[in-house]
């Protein structure tokens, strides 16, 4: 019979080299490192974000276009037989004429006239400042939410990441105790029929080599989940490549104190996107309580009237004005867009609110999880010596025929749990550690 420690070592090994050299053939072994860049360049919600950057920043150009001024051109025709406004058309054209005709019957009289007009905004009850501060702040509050979305996606990378290594490891482990059973079991059957050996310890056997082929099968299968997390993650195709590469990564250190860790994460990037919608729902209750306040706008046009399209100096003219406007009634328009701007505030002041504590409940939750990850890491780690030690001392008894096979399976089943859960916890603390760096917006 194989020496036991040996055996686990040399199948944690091949495994390890098979796992390698599938890599490297693929040409797509992803270190952490290439998989967050692949996942910055890849995945497709960043790209959405930064649409929504652009066309935050579309929103503004539109805004400011209201501080300055607005040019048109035009081209009316008009026919008319009515006195006075043919009367008027003929004066126009520069071509009246007192002893021309009979003015209450001047027939009908054509009249084109091409005109450029430039207007500009004088004043329109702050609304244009208002929004226009709005749309400033969409910017920032889309730049920003694009950093939150960056935040949570690299936590979910380096989760991913680790938690199929956890996969992978949990499979070699699975993969020696079924090879370990198996051995047992073809030894048993030998000394079964040699007739030293119960037919019940075969049996018991059997059972175990079952129970640890179905352990094996369940952790080949978290590996292919949790590879089809990364890819979606990365951006890449269900069909596409990917190996990860196995390195020892180090514990993460023992988390700050929770006030220490609140106070960096007030500059987190969801929270200060939340401030912004709160200030642009402020900016456009502004905008529409200014609409009770008078409009103001100038205008100049420049153009000619004429009964054909020629255009000459001698009929040109310009015209310019202020108008003022102010809304008597607008049938409780405005007083309902100021409602619901009203509303929309309340919704982003809870929001933000909303955002504040469930940050604050997240930071609590994360720094718990790492805490108490490295601390069954530690415990984790004495466990493995001492079923190290228990299955070595049962390995020597079962060699002298002092204990009975299942005994000894039992032993190496036990060891092989200690081993699993040591790989757990490791990954557990790194993936904690992650959360916790997402909680206070490390990621950004």
């Amino acid at each position: 019979m194989h020496t036991t420690g040996t055996r686990f070592a040399v199948l944690l090994m091949a495994s390890s080299l098979g796992l390698t050299a599938h890599a490297e053939s693929a040409g797509s072994v992803y270190t952490l490192e290439r998989a967050i860049d692949q996942a910055l360049a890849g995945n497709p919600e960043l790209s959405i974000l930064q649409a929504r950057i652009e066309q935050a920043n579309a929103q503004l150009g539109e805004a400011l276009a209201s501080f300055y001024p607005q040019v048109k051109a035009s081209l009316s025709y008009q026919h008319s037989d009515n006195p006075a406004q043919a009367f008027a058309m003929i004066i126009a054209q520069r071509r009246l004429d007192f002893n021309s005709g009979d003015f209450n019957h001047p027939g009908g009289v054509d009249n084109y006239r091409p005109q450029v007009t430039a207007s500009y905004s004088l004043f329109r009850g702050g609304r244009d400042y208002y929004l226009g501060k709005a749309a400033e702040l969409g910017v920032e509050a889309s730049e920003l939410e694009k950093s939150a979305l960056r935040n949570h996606l690299l936590n979910n990378v380096t989760a991913a990441y680790y938690g199929e290594l956890a996969a992978v490891a949990a499979h070699k482990v699975s993969i020696g105790a079924v090879d370990a059973v198996d051995s047992e079991l073809r030894q048993s059957r030998l000394r079964y029929e040699a007739g030293t050996l119960l037919k019940s310890e075969v049996l018991s056997l059997e059972v175990q080599l079952a129970e640890a082929k179905d352990a094996e099968i369940q952790a080949a299968n978290a590996i292919e989940l949790a590879q089809n997390m990364l890819k979606t993650l990365l951006g890449l195709g269900a069909g596409e490549p990917l190996s990860i590469a196995e390195a020892e990564a180090a514990l993460p250190a023992t988390p700050a104190a929770y006030d220490e860790l609140l106070n960096q994460a007030r500059t987190h990037p969801e929270l200060q996107a939340a401030q912004k919608r709160v200030e642009i729902a402020e900016r456009q209750l502004s905008a529409a309580q200014g609409a009770h306040l008078p409009r103001a706008d100038a205008y100049v046009s420049y153009g000619s009237d004429s009964r054909d399209l020629a255009f000459s100096a001698n009929r040109d003219n310009v015209t310019a004005g202020v108008t003022v406007e102010l809304d008597l009634f607008s049938g409780f328009a405005t007083q309902e867009r100021i409602k619901k701007a009203e509303h929309e505030l309340i919704a982003a002041q809870e929001a933000a609110r909303q955002t504040r504590l469930r940050i604050e409940n997240e930071l609590h939750s994360a720094r718990l999880k790492l805490s108490e990850a490295l601390n069954r890491v530690q415990v984790a780690g004495v466990a493995v010596l001492a079923a190290e030690e228990a299955l070595r001392q049962v390995s020597e008894q079962y060699q002298v025929g002092v204990v009975t096979v299942t005994r000894y399976i039992e032993a190496e089943v036990a060891r092989d749990k200690a081993h699993t859960r040591q790989i757990n916890a490791r990954y557990d603390a790194l993936r904690a550690d992650a959360e916790l760096k997402q909680a206070y917006g490390a990621w950004q």
